[in-house]
């Protein structure tokens, strides 16, 4: 079986994120997405609520799995899960820049292999970063996020 492992904190998932999950699932037997997170920096969204945001969106997907791992290095996560590859989406040669070097010293570690898959181009622009900060000055984020993540945000980043 060959499993992947998609690492992130998704916050908030977006619908590049989602585009990769998918796209993954017809490649992989089983995908983890793995939600990064330090329990000692507060996110918009809490790890259980990025966690209900991927399942609702990769409900019809039987071979997804979402599961959440804290203070540690992706590779000892991919080897607790016997994950033979760690796949990253890129949106452009920014991410290739700063990913580059991370699945390098991944590779050196523990022999675990770093697969990049190109976004979808129409995505590109789109980030958890950005998207926060649009919704934060009262910007539409409709079609960056699924609907429930955008009504999510709207009510916890609502400026007074």
């Amino acid at each position: 079986m060959t499993r992947a492992v998609c690492p992130g904190s998704y916050d908030p998932v977006t619908i590049g994120h989602i585009d990769v999950f998918r796209r993954a699932a017809a490649l992989f037997d089983e995908v983890v997405v793995a939600i990064l997170h330090n329990p000692a920096k507060q996110g918009t969204f809490t790890v259980d609520e990025r966690g209900g945001f991927i399942r609702d969106q990769v409900a019809d997907l039987d071979n997804v799995r979402v599961e959440a791992f804290a203070n540690r290095l992706i590779v000892d996560v991919c080897t607790e899960l016997d994950a033979q590859v760690l796949l990253k989406g890129l949106r452009g040669e920014t991410d290739f820049s700063y990913e580059w070097p991370m699945a390098l010293m991944n590779r050196h570690l523990t022999g675990v292999e770093t697969l990049f898959i190109p976004g979808d181009p129409r995505h590109e622009y789109v980030s958890s970063s950005l998207v926060k900060e649009v919704a934060r000055f009262g910007g539409d984020v409709t079609g960056l996020v699924s609907d429930e993540v955008r009504a999510a945000l709207g009510e916890r980043l609502q400026r007074p």
